[in-house]
């Protein structure tokens, strides 16, 4: 005989107790509870533990998770574990006492319902509402790359948008890329635009005479500037080490200037970060007008002869 997991399990991972009373008996349903098997999250409503507070929580409400509850199930970058789930009602439904949620009011759809979560297009919007730029850029930068949505479905939906959130959400559509490559790239990015600029391509593929050098993270190719983010396991060994060494000597040597910053200096020393860009900047701007300067001097008519 199935045991009460198996049969939840089938069911999709909750169940009313009139379903599973049709199956076995109050008193081996009081015990799965009791013994952690099953999980009471509502009025006559039980689900496997197994299913995560996000997932839990939406059923206690009857809703679906949202918000960055439903990025994290999407398995999207976030700077931190949600603290409390993020939970979207219908907008007819009142607010009932439960576990412990953010709720918001929203329509939800039949699909969502079924997999008690949001999509990954209104995810990415929903997070765009709540969440610093830097940090929903990242979201939607890893959507993205997913290539389960496309850019022109994020802009067009965050041109749909109506009232809260609408500006930041046009923003990081804007300026959302596939190209993106880590979390802590799509949050240097975001600090940077924040902080006008604007001239900072990501993955930028740099060559030499010889051929091919490497990629930076963020490059600006006018200037020759790249910028690198550097997580905690940067080099996983000698051999890697070397490799990276190697690189960033053909950079300068192909006329690359190269600024490397680390996880705790982009998160939280943000204003020196883009003081030392600015400073950068400014000095291959001045680089760049001297020696153009310099250029048509040398093949200037000599006035004296």
């Amino acid at each position: 005989m199935d045991s009460l997991i198996d049969i939840v399990a089938r069911l999709g991972g909750s169940a009313h107790a009139a379903q599973l009373l049709q199956l076995t008996t109050e008193r081996k349903l009081r015990a799965a509870v009791q013994c952690g098997e099953l999980e009471r999250v509502a009025r006559g409503h039980y689900a496997l533990p197994s299913l995560g507070p996000h997932r839990l929580a939406a059923l206690a409400y009857d809703g679906v998770a949202s918000h960055v509850s439903a990025a994290h199930l999407w398995g999207l970058p976030l700077l931190a574990h949600p603290e409390m789930p993020h939970v979207t009602v219908p907008v007819d439904r009142r607010a009932r006492r439960g576990r412990p949620a953010v709720l918001h009011w929203g329509p939800v759809t039949g699909d969502e319902r079924l997999a008690r979560t949001t999509t990954l297009l209104r995810t990415v919007i929903d997070c765009a509402r709540i969440l610093p730029f830097g940090e929903a850029l990242a979201v939607a930068d890893a959507a993205l790359r997913t290539r389960r949505l496309s850019q022109a479905e994020l802009e067009n939906a965050a041109a749909e948008m109506r009232g809260f959130g609408r500006p930041m959400a046009l923003q990081v559509a804007a300026a959302a890329t596939a190209l993106a490559e880590s979390f802590l790239e799509s949050v240097f990015r975001g600090l940077l635009i924040s902080a006008g600029f604007t001239e900072f391509e990501p993955q930028v593929v740099v060559h030499n005479a010889l051929g091919f050098i490497g990629r930076v993270d963020l490059g600006s190719r006018p200037l020759r500037l790249a910028l690198e983010v550097e997580g905690y396991a940067f080099h996983g060994d000698a051999t890697a080490f070397a490799a990276d060494c190697r690189r960033y000597d053909d950079l300068v040597a192909a006329g690359w200037l190269v600024l490397r910053f680390t996880y705790k200096q982009i998160l939280l020393d943000p204003a020196w970060v883009i003081d030392t860009v600015r400073a950068a900047v400014s000095l291959r701007t001045r680089s760049g007008a001297l020696d153009q300067a310099s250029s048509r001097l040398a093949v200037a008519p000599d006035r004296a002869a």
